[in-house]
Formats: structure tokens, C-alpha cells, sequence
């Protein structure tokens, strides 16, 4: 059976996505077909590693026009629901493990993949995913967003950037290519994946080191591309932001932080055990957004300008055990944002450790139990990119970093889709402590849309 890779990578403070082949369906390869190859937006295809990749795809604005509030705020909604779906399977936000992805970066990689699918593969897609069907809201939507987050400002770096990479003599439809460089920014750069295999895969690696600030090296390993490789994607996020007001370094402490260890169990219900390491735990007092219920406290954090904030979930000990969140936003995606919607403005004492890891996964498994199953199959439909059916995805791979200190953070993200081939006046009431001394959730967002651009939680702030 001969298989054609066409690889999608995205690249975006924590993601990465691979995987579509093209399998053995009794359709003839076109790679020697008569039609003329989809030309790069490069006046000279690439053809080794030792040329100079693209620049940040994104810098021209992508086309928004007909977009509305309307459908950005669902548009949103949508995302973040599938970012909270996602993050409470075991496989993405597991219950006694550091986790971080890309919400933002899923999307954007897996809505460039939905724009080439077809019948019940499509069909599929947009359940998991929460993808609008409505082609020109979905589009414009999605641009407006990453317009948003690509706006320049002096407070803080934010840029969100997709990139194609195809074989130099295989044949793409113009009408998939058009779509995805007119809406996501996704221009294209010829590769010679057949001759040059570890060349071509170089050259995107580079690519994704120098849009995330050489924080995600190696998003494909040794492997990942084949002679059979036909197209890569790619997206990238980065952000780097200071705090409006930073944690003084005198105030850092070591301290005990709880980390929940899993041990064996023989009768349900199971609990996690909790296990202290010692931390460096910031503190500072200061006026917040505030949330508290039974089961949680929740605080905004706004980074300088204030047009980005982390947003940190605390559970609180019910019963002798911490809530588990993730299970609990999982079961009911809209509750975060309904607490996100009941803030009160006031002082709180905060207490949060310093953390910075890395972590990486593939997604395939998380999306197959959201009911994304046929894409991986040999009966998906990815026509829309070639116009022949034969494409599936055999891999979405994720990968992400993190830093959180005393002056703000700095987080980066890819995926990749392979396919084949200050001091205040004292309150009148009591002024609560938000302690995180054991695990928790967080969320960076921009915030004028709400879109949800890297999710978290931390266990072990010790751990890499």
C-alpha cells in the first residue's frame, strides 16, 4: 500500500498537529498528474532546508470584511467550549500531571484541515470542534480574531502565524489554497519532500522556532516527514506579557505547595493523595477581579494594558478532597464562563508559585472520544484539498511552553496536522486570600474577545 503524507503543523505557544494520509482507496496518485502544481506564494520554490523560510504569514491583515460581533462572540464561545471539552479528558488535562495547550492553536490548525473535508468526515469535524457551518461566518470570524490577537501593541508581544508547506510536483485544488491564505493567512512554500526528506523537515522546524522565540524546538522529530510527505501546516502562537503590577521579587518565598500523587485503589470513589514539594510562592495584594463559590475561587490576573489577563481557577476542599475541575468544566463548558461573568472588583491577597514547563502530546486520542473518529480512517473525505478522496489524518500532535515569574510570562505554543502523502486603602470587609498551594487551572485570554488562547494546570510546580 503506498501512502502519501500530507502533514499539517500548528504552531501556537503549546501545539502541535500531524497527520492526514493518503491511503490506498483504488484512486491513482496524482503526483505525476497533467494539471499545473498550486505555485507557492515564493516566486522560487523551496527546495532545501538551507533556504530562508517564510516570515510571519499573518502580518498582512486577513480579509474580516462581513464579519460581526455576532459571529466573533460565537465564533468564541465555540472555541472556548471545545477548548474546555478538550482539556477535562484524561489525555489532555489528567488529573495528577502539569498540563498546557493552545486552545487558539487546535483551532486555528483544525479549521484550516475542516476547510478541505467533505460529507460525514466534515460532519464530524465541526460536532467535535464546535465549527460554524456557515462558511462565511466561520471565515471571517476566525480572521477577525486573529486580527485581534495580531494587532501590534507596546505592552506586550502577541502574534498568532500559519504556514503551508507543500511537495513541489503534487497537485492541490487553487479554490482550498485560496481559502486558507485569504482567512487564516496560510500562504504556501514548496518543499521537495521526496528527495530532500530531512531538509524539508529543517526548514519547518526553523520556521516554528523563530515564531515562538526558539521556545518549541523539534516539533517534528526525526520521522515525522517521509518522501511521502505531500503538505505540511503550520501555526504558531507566542505571547509575552508583564503583570500591571509585578510581584515584588523580596516577597518570593519558599513554601510548601500540595501536589496530588494517584495511587493505587481497589474501591470506588478513588482520590488522588496529596504530596507537599516546596516552591517559590509569590505574593501581592492588590484590587482584582474576584470569584468564589462552593466549589471554587477564581481570580484575574491583567497583564500590562490590560488587554490580556490570566485567569486562575482554585478548587477548594470539599469533603476532605479538592473539586476536580477538570472534570467538573468538562461536564459543563459554559460554567467557566458564567464565573468569568460574575466577577467582583475588589482587594485580594494572592499567593502563586512560580512555574515553567513544557509539555507535548498527541491530540488523536482526545479528539477520537469527542467523536472525531472517521478523519482517521480510511473512509474520510479530504477532497476538498485534492479533489479525490484517499486523504485521512493519522496524527495531531500538540506541544507547548511555559514561564510564570515574578514579572509576568512567556508562553508558546504548536501544532501540527500530518496528512498522507501597590499599597491601597484599607476595605470595610474582610479581604480573602487566594492561596494556590495545590493544584489549579489557568487560562490566558485576550481579553476584548474572550478567545482563550493557552490553557493549563499546574500540579507540581517543581516539575519540567
Amino acid at each position: 500500500m503506498k501512502k502519501f503524507l500530507i502533514t499539517f503543523i500548528i504552531i501556537s505557544s503549546i501545539l502541535v498537529v500531524a497527520g492526514i494520509w493518503k491511503l490506498n482507496s483504488g484512486i491513482v496518485p496524482n503526483d505525476n498528474a497533467t494539471s499545473t502544481p498550486i505555485q507557492t506564494a515564493t516566486s522560487t520554490p523551496i527546495q532545501t532546508a538551507t533556504s530562508t523560510p517564510i516570515e510571519n504569514v499573518t502580518s498582512t491583515p486577513l480579509s474580516d470584511t462581513g464579519s460581526t460581533d455576532a459571529g466573533v462572540a460565537d465564533t468564541v464561545k465555540k472555541n472556548n467550549e471545545f477548548a474546555w471539552k478538550l482539556f477535562g479528558l484524561s489525555d489532555v488535562g489528567g488529573m495528577v500531571q502539569n498540563a498546557f495547550v493552545s486552545p487558539w492553536s487546535i483551532s486555528s490548525e483544525l479549521v484550516m484541515t475542516y476547510e478541505g473535508a467533505k460529507g460525514t468526515t466534515a460532519q464530524e469535524m465541526a460536532k467535535a470542534m464546535r465549527f460554524s457551518t456557515d462558511e462565511m461566518a466561520r471565515r471571517t470570524s476566525f480572521a477577525k480574531i486573529a486580527n485581534t490577537i495580531n494587532t501590534p501593541s507596546a505592552n506586550y508581544e502577541l502574534n498568532t502565524a500559519n504556514a503551508l508547506w507543500a511537495q513541489k510536483d503534487f497537485t492541490f485544488l487553487p479554490t482550498y489554497f485560496d481559502t486558507v491564505g485569504k482567512y487564516y493567512g496560510g500562504k504556501v512554500t514548496n518543499l521537495d519532500f521526496k528527495q530532500n526528506t530531512e531538509g524539508s523537515r529543517v526548514t519547518i522546524n526553523t520556521w516554528v522556532e523563530k515564531q515562538t522565540k526558539d521556545k518549541i524546538k523539534d516539533l517534528l522529530p526525526k520521522g515525522a516527514i517521509t518522501p511521502d510527505t505531500r503538505l505540511v501546516l503550520t501555526n504558531a502562537v507566542y505571547f509575552k506579557g508583564m503583570w500591571a503590577e509585578a510581584f515584588k521579587k523580596e516577597n518570593t518565598q519558599e513554601e510548601d505547595f500540595n501536589t496530588e500523587f494517584q495511587v493505587q485503589c481497589i474501591k470506588a470513589p478513588c482520590y488522588p493523595i496529596l504530596r507537599p514539594v516546596k516552591v517559590s510562592m509569590m505574593h501581592k495584594t492588590e484590587k482584582f477581579d474576584y470569584f468564589e463559590d462552593a466549589n471554587v475561587q477564581v481570580i484575574s490576573m491583567p497583564y500590562k494594558g490590560n488587554e490580556l489577563s490570566m485567569i486562575v481557577f482554585l478548587p477548594k476542599l470539599v469533603n476532605k478532597h479538592y473539586v476536580n475541575l477538570t472534570e467538573k468544566f468538562s461536564a459543563d463548558a459554559s460554567y467557566p464562563a458564567k464565573i468569568m461573568n460574575s466577577f467582583d472588583f475588589g482587594k485580594v491577597i494572592v499567593s502563586l508559585p512560580k512555574f515553567k514547563f513544557e509539555k507535548g502530546l498527541s491530540l488523536v486520542p482526545s479528539l477520537q472520544q469527542l467523536g472525531m473518529n472517521e478523519p482517521f480512517t480510511d473512509k474520510a473525505d479530504f477532497s476538498g484539498m485534492n479533489g479525490e478522496k484517499g486523504l485521512a489524518i493519522t496524527d495531531v500532535i500538540h506541544k507547548a511552553f511555559i514561564d510564570v515569574n515574578e514579572e509576568g510570562t512567556e508562553a508558546a505554543a504548536a501544532t501540527g496536522v500530518i496528512v498522507g502523502v501597590t499599597s491601597m486603602p484599607m476595605d470595610p470587609k474582610p479581604i480573602p486570600e487566594f492561596r494556590a498551594d495545590h493544584p489549579f487551572i489557568f487560562v490566558i485570554q485576550e481579553n476584548s474577545t474572550g478567545q482563550i488562547l493557552f490553557m493549563g494546570k499546574v500540579n507540581d510546580p517543581t516539575a519540567k
